[in-house]
This record gives structure tokens, sequence and C-alpha cells, in this order.
């Protein structure tokens, strides 16, 4: 049996009942996993709620070949976090998730390509990658996701959701509260809100650098 504490468990199941509670999924729409070393993750199990996730279960697996080490199966999406992780050695933390706004702008006929209305956007998040509809929980998602993600830290999935990437649990929540916030402004303003010019964003991204 492989060395996980009780406080871990606790932890994510913590975290994973916080992003309940800032409504960033329903029911079984979300999934979730946790770098724990360098070969264990925590996934969170196939059809289980995050907003009320329990301790028991969280799937135990192992990074390298996939190998499940207790008797809790994982997300059926578990093919994008066991490849964002290998292929990421920074990202600790993985969420997909279907807040509203953000999820209604992956199910528009054109949805934008430029989310920066708030400086939140390009300084936290960065470009926002956009995939076409592919087949939950199938192979070529999880291809499709785990390349995509090499280069982006959140990507809009077509008529399904969101995938975000951090290096801990706040990152995560603060990177899609803030996606969440911006398409909220996108669409309530009907697309016509301002978005921040590339000066504006490099002036910003000097300030918090100093």
């Amino acid at each position: 049996m492989p060395i996980v504490t009780d406080n871990q468990l606790r932890t994510f199941m913590e975290a994973a009942r916080r992003m309940g509670f800032h409504e960033l999924m329903l029911c079984s729409s979300g999934n979730l996993s946790w770098r724990i070393d360098n070969d264990m993750i925590l996934i969170s199990q196939s059809g289980s709620w995050l907003p009320d996730l329990t301790t028991d279960q969280i799937s135990i697996n192992r990074l390298t070949d996939g190998m499940l080490l207790n008797s809790v199966s994982p997300s059926t999406e578990s093919s994008f976090h066991f490849g964002i992780l290998r292929e990421r050695k920074e990202v600790n933390v993985i969420l997909h998730f279907q807040s509203r706004y953000a999820t209604t702008i992956a199910c528009l006929p054109e949805p934008p390509s430029n989310f920066n209305v708030i400086i939140e956007v390009p300084l936290y998040i960065g470009p926002v990658a956009i995939l076409p509809y592919l087949c939950p929980g199938t192979p070529e998602i999880g291809k499709k996701v785990t390349e995509t993600i090499k280069t982006h830290d959140l990507v809009v999935l077509r008529n399904h959701g969101q995938v975000v990437v951090g290096n801990s649990f706040d990152d995560v929540i603060r990177k899609a509260l803030f996606f969440e916030l911006a398409c909220g402004i996108i669409l309530q303003s009907n697309d016509t809100a301002m978005r921040l010019t590339s000066e504006q964003i490099t002036e910003m991204s000097r300030y918090k650098n100093k």
C-alpha cells in the first residue's frame, strides 16, 4: 500500500469542496488531480461529485505507468491528467471544471479568442486555447488536451467545459475564477467589453515583477 497520509487525503478533499463552493462545477461534472511526489498522484474517483467528495473517493495512482495503487477507479478523464503531469514537471494540480459563464462561452457558435477584459487573465492565465468538441473520456481528448496544455494553462473544450493547471490548489482556483469572471463580463456586455492593449498588459507585467 502506498504511503499517502490522512492529511494529504483531507487536503485533497477540502480543495475539491472549495471548488464546489465556488460553483466551478455541478454534481459529477468536474475532476481533479494532485501530484503529491515525483511518482504518485491523487485523482478524484470516476463519477464522484467534487463538491461532496469524501476521502474514500480518492484514487491513488503511480504517474510513470498509470498503475492504480488502491481500489478506487480514477476519473474517466484521467488520461489527460497523467499526460499533463508527465509533460509539465512544474504543474502539480489539474482541474476540469464547468462553471456557468465559461461553459456558456464553450457552447457559442463563435467563441471569442481574446479574453483579456481584466488584467488578471493575462497575468495569471496567459493565452487561452479553444479545442473543438471531443468525446469525453476518449483517448483522443486525452491526447489533444495534453498536447495543448504544453503551451497553455487553460483550455476551453467546445460544448464540454474547461481544463486549468497550476502549481497549487489556490493557483488553479484563482485561474478558474478569474476566467469565469472574464467570461461573465464578455457575455453580459454582449462581447462589447473593451480588451486590454498589449501595452497595458506589458506595463502591468513590469509592475508585478518589481
